[in-house]
Formats: structure tokens, C-alpha cells, sequence
């Protein structure tokens, strides 16, 4: 019997530290990690979504809650998660590496992030103008 309540003891421990472990899904972007961070910034803007912990442009990197994603583990404790997301450059390109600590079929926070990303890289590709023509050749 003593030996059964260690292993759910253990157990419980167990399942209690597991969100504390998040994966870490990685994206490769053809741009510079300048326009993925305006649009990391830009979605984590989104107070209705997310809540900024820290963030460090230097760095682009950047610690956030997700709202309304609370996971509550086997032992019944209520545990609010915190991702990151940092970018790397590779080449021209961009790497954004995201540590969600919870996906499942109820909330899926790394890919609901990088759709919230793509759809503000669009909407910040929009706003910016358009290149000005170039000058033809004087007219005679």
C-alpha cells in the first residue's frame, strides 16, 4: 500500500511539472526578421489574445500569456502558460522559434500564434506604400 501512494504521489508531481516543459515548434520565414518582429509585436499587441510578460527588441524575443488558455492538470491545480517566441536569423530569411507549453484539441497556442503572425505579416505588407516608379528616359 505504501508503495502505491508513492507512485501517485510521484505521479501527480509528475503531471503537475509537465506544462512547465513546452515544446518548441520553429518557423522559416523568406524575409528578414525585421518584418517578422513588427509582426510578432503586432499580434502580440492583441490584448484580447495576449498578455506581454517581457519583451526585448534587441533580442526579438519575447515571453507572453495566452488568454482564455487555462490548462488545469490531473492533480486539479489551474495553471496559466507562458510562451516565448524568439527569432533567428538563417540567411535572408527569419527562424521564429515558439515555446507553447500546451497544444490539444482545445487550444492550440503555436498554431493559432503563427496564423495570428502570417495574417499581420499581410496586413503590415498592405499598409506599407508602394514603391514610387522610377523615372523613364528623358522625353525629347
Amino acid at each position: 500500500m505504501k508503495t502505491a501512494k508513492l507512485l501517485v504521489v510521484a505521479f501527480i508531481s509528475c503531471s503537475a511539472a509537465l506544462p512547465a516543459f513546452g515544446m518548441t515548434y520553429k518557423d522559416t520565414y523568406p524575409i528578414p526578421c525585421s518584418d517578422v518582429w513588427s509582426a510578432v509585436k503586432d499580434t502580440l499587441s492583441n490584448q484580447d489574445n495576449y498578455e506581454v510578460r517581457q519583451s526585448d527588441d534587441a533580442k526579438m524575443h519575447a515571453e507572453y500569456k495566452v488568454k482564455h488558455a487555462v490548462h488545469v492538470n490531473i492533480s486539479g491545480a489551474i495553471l496559466q502558460r507562458t510562451n516565448k517566441v524568439t527569432l533567428v536569423p538563417k540567411g535572408t530569411g527569419c527562424e521564429m522559434q515558439v515555446v507553447s507549453n500546451y497544444s490539444g484539441w482545445e487550444h492550440n497556442d503555436q498554431d493559432d500564434f503563427k496564423k495570428r503572425v502570417d495574417d499581420s505579416l499581410v496586413k503590415l505588407k498592405a499598409a506599407r506604400p508602394s514603391e514610387p516608379e522610377q523615372p523613364g528616359p528623358p522625353q525629347k
